[in-house]
């Protein structure tokens, strides 16, 4: 039995990420939405060299993953496992990043079991905001991936005190994360600022160094985008609040998105009723933690320091440019995974056989906390809170993302003109590309529309088109039909 034991114990790692793979295997094949096929035609239509000219200009993120997508959609095609792929394996591989630095980086230096490298990485890997994002043809599970492995070779670079591979390896992720997703930028200046106050100014003025010529490298396409996003925000009344503006609603978004995932449901106070609690539970467990000469501070401080700063620094630039979308910040959920789990391994039931071991003891028979047992539960309750979030979603389709494929074979077996916000229509652009899709704005401007017409309007309250205000001098609304978080409407002039 103990050897049975004993040789679980050594394949958990592997049964981890085993079971991490195939749980975001489910409903992989759920419909692409408006970005995952904004991506998908994007790479399907320009070449390598017409996406850093003709798309990214117009779009507003850098073009390494789609330049990445591009190669790997080249090898293994446009499906919709295809195209998720490549976040299935970098959420993975973040996860990895993960092990190492809990396993054989941070936490070992200050004395900690090796378990609470193996819980952070189940907390990251079964976190149902990360499971959903790994399952989304974007870029965000990559630049979590990249974080992560900045943060692993940083903390190479602090243990070792001096310049070496581990230097040129933690500024090439850095770059990698700012050519995949604009928003790292906060994470990188959380490291050049951690930097300047543990006083490494020979590391920092290299990093800096090599950041100004990564910056002028990509500044003319850069200086491109932030024109073209500044007209978007004045063409589109709306599009601020997309982005995200700097509200009460957008902070408290952060941490509960962070815990529950990407999920809502109603009644809304009940959603928020049993997120807010599993949300307060884990912000609890740092607390229970805060034992007097147990917590390690200088391992939480840098973890804390790393979660705050990327926020406190988006929160700012959110007064002069809206970024303030949870999902922009996700990456940042490698750093909530290590301090939550390096709070739960904190507690006196995992300490009974270190320096400090005499001092809980004393502490536990004093009753100064509560049941050691159920101590000993904490890290795999917290793991099946996780997972029962995640699966919540996985397995109702309700959740899932905007059933465009349904109601591109719908719109299919119909005859009538379809009109819809024509930047939006990718998505029918992917599923059916012999469809013909017209400018729902130039409606009141065209003849010749027929007897019946079916609205998309999708996106028409961003855009701000008031289009019932057009069509209802030329035709009655007959329908209205819905597939999953769409909407379609059928007019007609009878």
């Amino acid at each position: 039995m103990k050897r049975a034991a004993s040789h679980l114990k050594k394949k958990r790692v592997f049964l981890l990420f085993f079971f991490a793979f195939l749980i975001r295997l489910i409903a992989v094949d759920q419909s692409l939405w408006l970005d995952e096929a904004t991506t998908a035609m994007a790479v399907k239509t320009y070449s390598f060299a017409q996406i850093m000219i003709q798309f990214s200009p117009f779009d507003f993120h850098p073009p390494l993953y789609y330049l990445l997508m591009k190669l790997w959609t080249i090898i293994f095609g446009y499906s919709e496992i295809a195209l998720r792929m490549p976040s299935i394996l970098f959420s993975l591989g973040a996860g990895w990043m993960i092990y190492k630095i809990g396993g054989f980086g941070l936490f070992r230096k200050s004395g900690s079991k090796n378990g609470a490298g193996f819980w952070a990485t189940a907390f990251f890997l079964f976190n149902p905001l990360i499971i959903y994002y790994s399952q989304e043809a974007r870029m965000y599970s990559m630049v979590t991936f990249t974080v992560s492995a900045s943060f692993y070779f940083l903390v190479q670079v602090l243990k070792a005190d001096r310049l070496n591979r581990d230097f040129l390896l933690m500024n090439l992720f850095l770059i990698l994360s700012f050519y995949t997703f604009y928003a790292s930028i906060f994470y990188i200046a959380a490291v050049c600022l951690f930097l300047v106050i543990k006083k490494w100014y020979k590391i920092f003025f290299l990093t800096f160094a090599i950041w100004v010529l990564i910056f002028i490298i990509i500044y003319p396409l850069l200086y491109q985008q932030i024109l073209n996003s500044r007209e978007t925000l004045t063409l589109i009344p709306n599009w601020s609040s997309v982005l995200g503006n700097v509200s009460l609603k957008n902070l408290l978004l952060i941490p509960l998105k962070f815990t529950s995932g990407r999920i809502s449901f109603g009644p809304k106070m009940l959603y928020y009723l049993l997120a807010g609690v599993w949300m307060i539970v884990l912000g609890s467990l740092g607390v229970l933690g805060r034992v007097r000469g147990v917590w390690d501070f200088r391992v939480v401080k840098m973890l804390i320091f790393f979660f705050c700063v990327p926020i406190i620094l988006g929160i700012i630039f959110s007064f002069v440019s809206p970024l303030l979308q949870y999902f922009r910040f996700q990456y940042l959920i490698v750093f909530l995974s290590l301090l939550l789990s390096y709070s739960v391994n904190s507690l006196p039931f995992f300490y009974t056989s270190s320096p400090r071991g005499a001092r809980v003891r004393q502490l536990a028979d004093q009753n100064k906390v509560a049941s050691l047992k159920l101590i000993h539960q904490l890290a795999p309750l917290v793991f099946i809170g996780f997972l029962s979030w995640s699966l919540f979603y996985l397995l109702n389709p309700q959740f899932h993302r905007e059933d465009w494929k349904n109601l591109a074979q719908i719109l299919k077996n119909g005859k009538a003109p379809i009109y819809m916000i024509l930047s939006s229509s990718d998505p029918l652009k992917y599923y059916a590309p012999e469809l013909e899709v017209r400018d729902l704005r130039r409606l009141g401007s065209l003849g010749g529309l027929g007897r019946e017409i079916i609205i998309i309007p999708y996106t028409t309250d961003i855009h701000g088109v008031n289009y019932t205000d057009i069509v209802s001098n030329l035709y009655r609304q007959k329908k209205v039909s819905s597939v999953r978080q769409l909407t379609y409407e059928t007019w007609s002039k009878e």
